[in-house]
């Protein structure tokens, strides 16, 4: 005989041939599983605040095996994030408040909305021609919902680089910008000026004022270059990881540590990481 829990297995196990959306659907009974009675203790006492956290955790785990171009690693990291909008969609359902099959319309309904240009009648040539339509269909959209502030829409809760990322493209695009880079390279020598002296004052929170501004102009300057901020950051700091490592493992080859070791001693060892590339 078999128990109520290998019945229960074997009804949600993978099966030869099925489709993405039959497999999608064994992950939605799966989870309602798992937050149902009899079902896991940990997963049934979570909510929208405790679960937040590991969205945030599984979007940059996916950002690092792209990173790293671990395609395996791709395939799992994102049914980990798949499994973040079921388990709120869950959540959402057990209270009433809608279900996964609602958040598949609304994404469904707003790629053909907003994609006239394959699914209707509209045309656009290139991707900036894309960009623009999905703006103007966006503004459309929320027209009915009476006046709003325009940045009011970007959440505060972002990572501070692509806030400012947001904040400068969508005040650009209502006209709110320096008319070229050049402009703008300028501003950022203003703001290492200003940064200079707030320094010689000693004032701790004019030094912060003026950092944040720099750390703004940057992204505005990243933007006129087409570069994603977030991206080329995160691209720096895995270098930096990847030649402090060489010096590292070079000193302890030589038997030393970091703190035994001279500045020039590590210099030396961070610029034949630099050759090794």
């Amino acid at each position: 005989m078999t128990s109520e829990g290998e019945s229960k297995r074997a009804e949600l196990s993978p099966r030869e041939g099925e489709s993405a959306g039959d497999k999608f659907q064994r992950l939605v009974a799966i989870m309602a599983r798992l937050r149902g009675p009899g079902g896991c203790p940990w997963d049934r006492e979570q909510d929208f605040d405790t679960i937040k956290p590991y969205l945030l955790e599984e979007s940059y785990e996916v950002m690092n095996a792209i990173d790293d171009r671990d395609w395996a690693e791709l395939a799992g990291e994102l049914g980990d994030l798949m499994l973040q909008a079921v388990f709120f969609a869950q959540m959402a359902s057990e209270e009433n408040l809608f279900r996964i099959e609602d958040s598949l319309d609304a994404i469904n309904s707003k790629l053909i909305r907003r994609h006239p240009h394959i699914f209707g009648e509209g045309s656009a040539k290139t991707a900036e021609d894309v960009k623009k339509r999905w703006s103007e269909i966006k503004a459309e959209e929320k027209a009915h919902e009476g006046p709003r502030l325009l940045l009011e829409s970007i959440p505060d809760k972002l990572p501070a680089l692509v806030e400012a990322q947001q904040i400068s493209a969508r005040a650009a695009g209502a006209g709110f910008d320096w008319p070229a880079l050049d402009q703008v390279l300028e501003k950022l020598h203003e703001e290492l000026g200003e940064i200079e002296q707030a320094r010689s004052m000693g004032s701790r929170e004019e030094l912060e004022h003026e950092l944040g501004d720099l750390l703004f102009v940057v992204v505005n300057v990243a933007r006129f270059l087409a570069v994603d901020p977030e991206q080329a950051l995160r691209k720096s700091n895995r270098k930096f990881r990847k030649r402090f490592a060489h010096v590292e493992r070079e000193l302890a080859r030589r038997g030393r540590t970091l703190g035994e070791s001279s500045l020039d001693e590590m210099e030396a060892l961070w610029q034949e990481a630099k050759r090794l590339r």
